[in-house]
């Protein structure tokens, strides 16, 4: 099954390209993105914190059904531009992988069609292919799958 979100990673660079066209309108990708609800909703993490703002800060959490935290990320917002672009650090606590950085960006295509791409800069080039030997690309590509769901206007 060909996946729907393209993961670009070329050799030597410390940089994933990951791109992904919807079936919605770009003010509803960026609002997926920046609103604890329908974060939740399409990521699958529990939003503990969010601050919509530059320099605000959020923290993610998924839980096992015995209340063990599995999964827990944090980081702070810059640049937000409302339906268009953010950036974002994202750390992944306790997993040995350093801070990275996120830029995204949300074009209109049409009324209802718009495309989302993200630039996500590691460490190091070791750093990124370490992600990469995770199911990593099956992973986003289902997260955007649930996105492409959402109806919330």
């Amino acid at each position: 099954m060909e996946l729907k979100t393209k993961v670009i990673a070329e050799d030597g660079k410390q940089e994933l390209m990951i791109e992904r066209e919807f079936d919605l309108p770009a003010s509803l990708v960026f609002k997926a993105h920046t609103e604890p609800e329908l974060i939740e909703q399409w990521m699958g993490n529990k939003v503990i914190q969010f601050e919509k703002r530059n320099h605000g800060s959020y923290v993610f959490e998924t839980k096992s059904p015995e209340g063990i935290v599995l999964f827990r990320a944090n980081g702070v917002l810059l640049n937000l531009i409302e339906n268009q672009s953010f950036v974002r650090t994202f750390e992944m606590e306790n997993t040995g992988f350093p801070i990275q950085l996120e830029f995204f960006t949300i074009e209109s295509i049409s009324e209802n069609k718009s495309k989302l791409t993200m630039q996500i800069v590691f460490q190091s080039v070791e750093q990124r292919d370490k992600l990469l030997k995770m199911p990593f690309a099956q992973g986003i590509n289902m997260a955007h799958n649930r996105l492409q769901t959402i109806t919330k206007q």
